[in-house]
């Protein structure tokens, strides 16, 4: 299996789980062993990829400015690239321009996706049920990708990722083994996590010093 044979799931899944009004979002960047992989929970439709008549890649974050703060103080773009997103309004990304911001995060061996691909009108939380669903399919990608290292972002995907009930401030920067994968819980950089995006860059530095 490819991840291409994934995405017929994931747009299914968007029609039960997501706005209707919305598409799914898949993944991006370095989907041959990269030496990271950045789990984050779902996307909303502040991704203009989730808009129906988006012609260009359905990957996370397109259109958005302040995760991609946090991802160039880990190196995961280039500052030409963070400067130029930083430059222009979200709805003025085109498809290639957000097809070379995931070139430059491949070229950089980073591999970014959601656990849920189903996108949301807004960031509401979602239950852990329909977290649950895509776990098995997060569990594939992971293996057809084979990344050095997963960091899982916030307490709820690390816990459902990990089974087993998980606290990101009482683990930090301890490694976690399962399905021949290393999986690192680190607090969610953005949104309501935000006054935490300074443990979340410790931490992912820590991890990429230490491989």
């Amino acid at each position: 299996m490819n991840l291409d044979a994934l995405k017929d799931d994931y747009d299914q899944m968007q029609a039960q789980y997501g706005a209707p009004h919305l598409h799914s979002i898949y993944f991006g960047g370095c989907a041959h062993h990269p030496k990271l992989c950045l789990v984050f929970m779902n996307p909303t439709a502040r991704n203009i990829a989730t808009h129906l008549e988006w012609p260009g890649i359905r990957a996370p974050w397109v259109g958005t400015k302040n995760v991609w703060n946090f991802f160039a103080r880990i190196g995961v773009i280039s500052p030409e690239i963070h400067a130029q997103i930083q430059a222009i309004k979200g709805a003025d990304w085109t498809p290639e321009f957000a097809q070379a911001v995931y070139n430059d995060v491949a070229r950089r061996g980073v591999f970014i996706t959601n656990l849920a691909k189903c996108a949301q009108i807004d960031a509401r939380p979602l239950p852990d049920m329909v977290f649950e669903q895509y776990r098995a399919h997060l569990l594939r990608e992971l293996q057809i990708v084979q990344p050095k290292d997963v960091v899982l972002f916030g307490n709820q995907v690390s816990s459902i990722i990990l089974r087993q009930k998980i606290s990101v401030s009482q683990c930090r920067q301890i490694k976690f083994a399962q399905d021949g994968q290393s999986f690192w819980p680190v607090f969610y950089p953005v949104g309501n996590g935000f006054m935490n995006i300074d443990k979340a860059v410790e931490d992912v530095l820590a991890i990429l010093h230490n491989q």
